[in-house]
């Protein structure tokens, strides 16, 4: 090898040994799983996925680190695939490539795993410490907890696992702390009493990420509040053209409700301003029909603008403590919020009799005054429910309701019912003391930083979405009533003092000596651990950290669309807020991947997919290229198993393609600069990879993987494997020429660069494969050699002459291909005027034409009179007489009778597209496949009306 060939960074590492390289090349077959476990250990073992670049300039990315707990799903198989592309390629060009790897401790997906754990040891969490339990949560860790890791390596990404990170590291944790006490001494962390989702089966808060909305079979109750006092007043319902429908004395007004067991809550029942039918009782006071008579509790009939005057009864029940709108309107109105549940999603057991507490909040109603502790402690289930479950008391309420005759009737109705990821029950939205990041306030500076550039957001489509809810952004709730995370550095004295302190002694001094502290049980959302990834991995915040101060911020955070609000925001405020800086510069989003008929994936629907399985089948780099192929900004990917089938094939093309290159004498390149070339065909092929280089770089500067992926592939597989290697292919006892060797060396060396980040195994193993052939080793490994850089301009002559040389065998074949001529038939071409590229192209390559287009010759004058077919190449007219070949006569009837046929099922098909009533109304996979047959058989009738047209 010459010097010119050396990578930017020639990392000491050893090469596989010339005898195992043999051994490999004598493989016919390609066997994806050997190549995979044989490379990505010598990659590793080698350090080659950072190797010692000091000076380079530096390109940094994090991993969203997957939980603990996971394996890899096919969401991760996509995301971390274009991570690995970007890094792969960064590191071809010379950069000091980072790519930060590690894992979440995951707070209720571990605490689940392991409370399993022991229960199937008969051992229950409480009846353990606490620092018990977290003792054999990190037993578990080390036992079980690499898992996900090690199916990332199965997938070829080229992390840095000599840095692997865990967010309950000493020194994350201590970065996590840190944060929790300046953000709290800065008026930024807060405790308070805010709705939540509050999962009964966890007994724990948790974020929205974690609810998961499903339809189910419901009903929807419609129920007469009583006017207090027996009060009347007329009713009036009217048309859109405001005549009188209905008009009737009334003494109560209607709701309607999907939890009737939250009526015992209620604070109000609300109207909108513009609803004249209720304007006579707005201020008055309805009675809840529920509870001893007695003591029924009357609530206010109040205006707000979240009532539909539309939608049902037009009157909403208020119930602020369990319910995420009525809790915004309680909010705005001062209405109380009263809880009713505890953490199994019970009816409360506590407190006062319903008696005392019914009269007290009646009292609140009438305009006493109260405090929020007040209103908390108030238990306003009645005595009978008290200690019922939610869904027994609902039974028992409208059972209760519907035998006093104030049951208006009860409807079918479906709904969307919110449960809990991991608790698998429905979540009840529950007022609680957690808490609280001022995210308002942290969202500004980011806000700012996608508006003036410094964070790139692609696409930029996502930019709307991302200002929509960065300007209405809620409190965070950083709390969760778990043993397993970072627990919150808070302490409370016996006075309910809370001391915020990076440790115990801290908190000590601050509250004085002898003072008896106790620290908060709860622990932090993951989510607050995880927004700190990009710098605490780095180093932070120490902050003459040497990796913090060249890899910080990032160059690039690759993340699925559905966490830039849970993840991605969130670093961008807490990386701005701490160290003023943005977290990285630009943000890339892509879609999800769906199953085939473009569904979610869901374990209840049973079409999840595993990459694992895809991997076994077809091996890493068919998985990797089809999610590079099908990665389009602002798209889904839908699962395609005999696309990643087909990405396979491509790489045994490849695979036999670099096996013919060795059988013809073909190695390894012994230049980075094109090699001399004279012939036509190689001054095109050595303009292909430019034009290839030049639309590859262009794609992954955008971010275009689709684009990226395609341009690689056309090149690989139609432009070197079906024609320059046929167009070099020596005849019958022929070699190939010494140019066209280091031609062909030098070009499948540059596609095994340029497709090495999209498929790595295969490439690295050719790459070593095409150096034995040469007669020596590889002085470096393909992952860390050097990207391309041709220099040399593209021949527009050799392009033009082999285009046109292309342009006549596909013509030929096509035109074969539909008259039912057999492709071997040997034909006669004539052209009465060529054009000078005509002449230059059967001048130069006519062996060419003969092996490919089967053409026995081609004559440049006039043909002879008969039956024969006529076809282009560039501006060239050619005739191909056909005497004898087949019969025109019964060609042309076959041919016409196929195009009326096409032609009529096209017509129909697109009668049918044209009814509305079809298109609204039949089933999308019908449409679809309507659509997808109109565009067969109208491509079909085309390409008959063109065959028969060459037949004159």
């Amino acid at each position: 090898m010459t010097s010119e060939t050396a990578p930017t960074d020639p990392a000491a590492s050893d090469a596989p040994a010339a005898t195992e390289v043999a051994a490999m090349d004598a493989a016919k077959t390609f066997d994806p799983a050997a190549l995979e476990a044989k490379w990505y250990a010598h990659w590793e073992a080698n350090g080659l996925f950072r190797p010692e670049r000091p000076d380079a300039e530096p390109f940094t990315l994090v991993n969203p680190p997957p939980n603990v707990t996971g394996s890899l799903h096919i969401g991760h198989a996509l995301d971390n695939t274009l991570q690995d592309i970007v890094v792969r390629y960064e590191r071809l060009r010379g950069k000091d490539a980072l790519w930060v790897v590690g894992t979440d401790h995951a707070g209720i997906a571990t605490q689940m795993v392991v409370e399993r754990n022991l229960a199937s040891q008969g051992v229950k969490r409480i009846d353990m410490r606490r620092e018990q339990f977290v003792e054999h949560v990190w037993e578990w860790k080390e036992q079980s907890g690499g898992a996900i890791t090690r199916q990332l390596r199965r997938l070829g990404c080229s992390m840095d696992w000599s840095r692997e990170q865990f967010t309950m590291d000493p020194h994350f944790s201590r970065a996590v702390t840190m944060t929790f006490v300046q953000l709290h001494e800065q008026g930024l962390i807060y405790r308070d009493k805010r709705l939540v989702n509050w999962d009964p089966a966890l007994k724990t808060a948790i974020s929205d990420l974690e609810v998961e909305t499903r339809e189910t079979a419901g009903h929807m109750w419609h129920v007469k509040y009583p006017l207090a006092g027996g009060e009347t007043y007329n009713y009036v319902e009217r048309d859109a053209e405001g005549l009188v429908v209905l008009e009737e004395e009334r003494d109560y007004i209607a709701i309607a409700t999907t939890r009737p067991e939250t009526m015992l809550g209620d604070g109000a029942v609300a109207v909108h301003p513009s609803d004249a039918r209720y304007a006579p009782i707005v201020g008055k006071l309805c009675e809840i029909p529920v509870g001893p008579e007695a003591h029924r509790r009357l609530i206010p009939i109040i205006t707000d603008s979240y009532p539909d005057p539309a939608f049902g009864s037009g009157a909403v029940k208020i119930t602020g403590a369990h319910d995420q709108n009525d809790y915004a309107v309680a909010q705005r109105n001062d209405i109380p919020m009263y809880r009713l549940m505890d953490e199994i999603a019970a009816m409360r057991a506590d407190g006062l009799p319903y008696a005392e507490a019914s009269a007290r909040a009646s009292a609140i109603a009438r305009g006493a005054r109260t405090t929020p502790a007040e209103v908390d402690a108030l238990n306003l289930v009645p005595d009978v429910y008290r200690g019922l479950d939610r869904y027994e008391a609902r039974d028992r309420v409208v059972a209760d309701i519907e035998a006093e005759g104030l049951l208006l009737r009860v409807e079918d109705k479906t709904i969307m019912q919110p449960f809990g990821d991991r608790g698998g029950v429905v979540i009840e939205p529950m007022l609680t003391d957690q808490w609280y990041v001022d995210a308002g306030k942290l969202a500004a500076a980011p806000m700012k930083a996608v508006r003036d550039g410094r964070i790139e957001i692609v696409p930029k489509s996502w930019e709307k979405t991302f200002f929509n809810w960065m300007e209405n952004i809620q409190p965070w709730c950083v709390s969760r009533q778990l043993w397993w995370g970072h627990r919150i550095p808070a302490w409370y004295d016996d006075d309910g003092r809370i001391h915020v302190a990076e440790t115990v002694e801290l908190a000590q001094a601050a509250a004085g000596d002898g003072v008896t502290l106790r620290q908060d049980d709860d622990v932090l959302d993951t989510w607050f651990s995880s927004a700190l990834w990009p710098f605490a991995t780095l180093g932070w915040p120490d902050g003459d950290a040497p990796l913090l101060k060249k890899h910080y911020p990032n160059d690039l955070l690759v993340s699925g669309f559905d966490i830039l609000f849970f993840w991605d925001a969130r670093m961008a405020m807490m990386g701005m807020h701490l160290l003023d800086e943005v977290p990285w510069k630009r943000l890339y989003l892509h879609g999800l991947v769906r199953a085939a008929d473009g569904q979610k994936m869901s374990k209840s629907k049973g079409n999840v997919v595993d990459p694992l399985g895809l991997i076994d089948r077809f091996g890493a780099d068919a998985l990797r290229f089809f999610m590079a192929a099908m990665e389009s900004q602002g798209r889904d990917v839908k699962i395609d198993e005999s696309r990643v089938e087909g990405y396979r094939n491509f790489a045994t093309k490849l695979w036999n393609a670099a096996r013919f290159a060795r059988a013809n004498g073909i190695g390894a390149s012994a230049t980075l600069a094109a090699p001399p070339a004279t012939s036509a065909v190689n001054r095109w092929i050595i303009g292909e990879v430019v034009e290839t280089l030049t639309t590859l770089d262009a794609a992954m500067a955008e971010l275009r993987f689709d684009a990226a992926a395609g341009a690689i592939y056309q090149f690989a597989w139609d432009r070197f494997c079906d024609w320059y290697l046929e167009l070099i292919k020596p005849g019958p006892g022929g070699t190939v020429d010494d140019e066209t060797r280091a031609v062909a060396g030098w070009v499948l060396d540059q596609i095994l660069v340029m497709l090495h980040p999209f498929m790595p195994f295969i490439t690295e193993e050719l790459w070593h494969a095409q150096a034995q052939q040469a007669g020596g080793e590889r002085a470096y490994e393909l992952i860390v050699a050097q990207w391309p850089e041709p220099r040399a301009p593209v021949d527009a002559g050799a392009k033009a002459e082999v285009e046109w040389l292309i342009g006549l065998t596909t013509a030929v074949r096509a035109a074969k291909n539909e008259l039912g001529i057999a492709p071997g038939a040997r034909l006669e071409a004539w052209c009465a005027e060529p054009s000078a590229l005509a002449r230059a192209g059967v001048g130069g390559n006519g062996g060419a034409i003969e092996r490919l287009a089967r053409l026995s010759g081609v004559r440049f004058e006039a043909a002879p009179a008969g039956a024969a077919m006529q076809l282009t190449a560039g501006a060239d007219l050619f005739v191909i007489p056909l005497e004898g070949v087949i019969d025109i006569a019964a060609e042309k009837a076959r041919l016409a009778k196929a195009r009326a046929a096409s032609e009529k099922e096209a017509e129909g098909l697109a009668r049918r597209l044209g009814n509305p009533a079809f298109v609204e109304k039949a089933k999308p996979e019908a449409v679809e496949k309507a659509r997808a047959d109109h565009a067969h058989h109208a491509g079909e009738a085309a390409r008959l009306a063109v065959a028969l047209a060459r037949l004159g």
